[in-house]
């Protein structure tokens, strides 16, 4: 049997930077498309204005949804099959540092992508919307410092 060693965390870290991307991913899609309705996926391209424009939105919706749920069950899936590895470390701020460092990494991938190099919906749209984005990739990055310091501090340990 080997013994835990830090060497060895690599798929702990990888599994809870998938479920933090996709958990991210679930929690925009809830909080921003459902919940709040701030945007859809395509909302700056194909404004929801009628009802055939809105069908459209949310088929693409639930298409990133579905993305965000399959990187999710990944994740789980890998975290399954470290728990059965006594060679990996099982830590909980490495495993939250993987959360925090996958969800800042998918806030300031899709906030680049979509909000500001694509351009097909942004987090508020209107008079603001700059803000709102620039906030969200704020966030973004804030959170994957976060992951990515409790990762090194795992490291220097």
């Amino acid at each position: 049997m080997r013994e835990p060693s830090p060497n060895h965390a690599g798929s702990l870290i990888a599994a809870g930077t998938l479920l933090g991307i996709g958990l991210g991913g679930l929690a925009e899609g809830i909080v921003l498309r459902q919940i709040l309705q701030w945007h859809h996926v395509l909302s700056a391209r194909l404004p929801p204005t009628d009802l055939a424009s809105l069908k459209i939105n949310v088929v693409w919706d639930g298409l990133f949804q579905a993305f965000a749920w399959i990187t999710t069950l990944v994740g789980v899936l890998l975290l399954w099959h470290v728990n059965g590895r006594r060679e990996v470390p099982h830590g909980t701020r490495t495993f939250a540092g993987s959360l925090a460092l996958g969800w800042g990494l998918f806030n300031v991938i899709e906030g680049t992508i979509a909000h500001q190099v694509l351009q097909i919906h942004h987090v508020r749209p209107g008079d603001d919307q700059l803000s709102w984005d620039v906030a969200f990739l704020i966030a973004g990055a804030a959170l994957t410092a976060a992951g990515w310091t409790a990762l090194d501090h795992r490291r220097r340990a």
